[in-house]
């Protein structure tokens, strides 16, 4: 659909959620020309230094560009000059094909994108360069139309560059101490970023009048202290600007009750989101977002937007079947009884597809941690734990990849509900323990409910919806999913407005 609409207008951006999705796409739609961060391509400049000639090699030893210096600061007869990476082209070589043959890869494919009418992007790759090189590249970025893939996830990849995250190591390295600092107000939380903004000016300052930088500059330091100044400054300049629409995290602790790090973020996003939608049309798909919801978050009004709500799914309903087993009630307030009972039904759903793989969603790792505990231990044997974080250092996809080998693998996890694909015998089966609501304890979902009532409602359905279609991939596909959590009645029906069509046979709404 995204690639038809980009080809009728002739020039397009397609942005999508991660690099497992942009893989999808360049499988399917070689016409566009993807954007991929500086981790999946091998430094050049530092392959030369650590004398390694293989690609493959560098990649496993970790000489990725993200680690590499494109540009330094040297001295150049006593005086400091910028140094751009000898491998690093330029967008007009790339245009018009003049680069060197030993040109940097990451830059290449990113200037290839560039200059070509169709490219992909993530929401990261895209986001930043609208924001922060907008005038760099801006006689490459005049396309007719954006296709934003994976819709639904648009309101946390804004929320990434708008605020501030401060951590534990800044206070230190600023010389600051933390205890002179109320962490529950935000005026004592602007100080704390201006007072990180200035201690790093101040740090720039010295280090470039000292005498050891005047015999032995270190530019890649001075850099790096300038970025960290940026960062706290421009964050100021944003909270300052609006602070009632800013709140400030609970502080995260060590153990010893030590701060590590606190966030201030954004309650509405939508003031930003302009920043980002420019192109004179703009798609935004998803198979889980409502209308006046998703308007309502963007800043969009929703006379300017058609929405299209597809009537019913190209997948037979015998495909897809969701069974609402009304267990018990999940909650924080949930008895160690009610907890059981759930996990002794995974138990008994584990049993029946003994000879099969499958999912499990729940709505936290502790959560994870106490089925483990208490499963049988046959069932126990077949599960691998899938986060987005690993303890043994495993990514998703080496887990998934392990599960794959598995001919009764289950996957238990509470960050898989969206971009995983369980296609055929991957998963044949899946187990909602716990419905996925936000997490109430946040400060900003607090008043992100306050300011907009439906909101909470939204993205718990949102999220839920998407987990039903992980083990469902293709009109030939087919798992069942059971949902275990009684509290799921609650959300459909304070969301009815909001559950999109194609959702209502399985659901047993075809007559409202």
């Amino acid at each position: 659909m995204g690639a038809t609409l980009s080809r009728y207008f002739d020039s397009s951006f397609t942005v999508t959620a991660s690099k497992h999705l942009q893989d999808q796409y360049i499988k399917d739609i070689p016409f566009l020309k993807p954007v991929k961060g500086k981790q999946n391509f091998p430094c050049l400049k530092l392959m030369s230094s650590e004398k390694v000639d293989n690609d493959r090699r560098a990649m496993r030893w970790g000489l990725t560009c993200d680690k590499g210096e494109c540009q330094e600061r040297v001295s150049k007869n006593g005086k400091e000059v910028i140094e751009v990476c000898k491998f690093k082209p330029t967008i007009k070589q790339v245009e018009e094909k003049t680069q060197d043959s030993q040109s940097c890869h990451y830059y290449l494919q990113k200037y290839d994108a560039l200059v070509s009418k169709h490219s992909l992007w993530n929401y990261h790759a895209f986001f930043q360069i609208m924001k922060f090189n907008k005038k760099l590249f801006e006689d490459y970025l005049d396309r007719k139309i954006s296709v934003f893939d994976e819709a639904h996830k648009i309101e946390d990849q804004i929320i990434q560059f708008v605020g501030f995250d401060i951590f534990a190591g800044q206070v230190d390295e600023c010389n600051l101490n933390s205890e002179k600092y109320n962490f529950t107000d935000l005026d004592s939380m602007i100080k704390l970023t201006d007072d990180i903004a200035y201690s790093y000016a101040k740090k720039i300052k010295d280090i470039k009048e000292s005498p050891v930088f005047q015999n032995n500059p270190d530019y890649e330091l001075i850099t790096r202290l300038e970025r960290r100044y940026d960062r706290a400054a421009q964050a100021k300049i944003d909270i300052t600007s609006d602070k009632d629409n800013f709140v400030v995290n609970d502080p995260i602790k060590d153990l010893n009750g030590n701060f590590r790090t606190i966030s201030v973020k954004p309650i509405d996003v939508s003031k930003f989101a302009n920043t980002f939608f420019e192109t004179d049309y703009q798609i935004f798909m998803s198979a889980t977002i409502d209308k006046q919801s998703f308007c309502e978050n963007m800043g969009l009004e929703k006379d300017d937007i058609a929405f299209v709500d597809t009537p019913k799914s190209p997948f037979p309903i015998t495909h897809r079947t969701i069974d609402l087993l009304n267990i018990k009630r999940l909650s924080y307030g949930s008895t160690e009884d009610d907890e059981l009972e759930v996990i002794k039904t995974i138990d008994r759903i584990l049993d029946e597809h003994s000879t099969e793989r499958g999912l499990i969603l729940t709505s936290s790792i502790p959560r994870c941690q106490k089925i483990l505990r208490y499963l049988s231990q046959k069932n126990t044997r077949r599960i691998r734990t899938c986060h987005s974080k690993n303890k043994d250092g495993k990514t998703q996809d080496e887990v998934i990849s392990e599960h794959a080998s598995d001919p009764t693998g289950v996957l238990l996890s509470s960050s898989l509900w969206e971009g995983v694909d369980l296609k055929d015998d991957l998963s044949r089966f899946q187990i909602i323990a716990k419905v996925p609501y936000p997490n109430y304890t946040e400060k900003r979902t607090k008043a992100k409910m306050n300011k907009f009532p439906s909101w909470y409602t939204s993205q718990t359905l949102t999220k839920l919806l998407q987990g039903f279609g992980r083990s469902i991939r293709s009109e030939d596909d087919w798992a069942k999913t059971y949902v275990l959590d009684t509290a799921v009645n609650n959300v459909f029906f304070k969301a009815q407005s909001m559950i999109p069509k194609a959702y209502y046979d399985v659901l047993g709404m075809e007559n409202l």
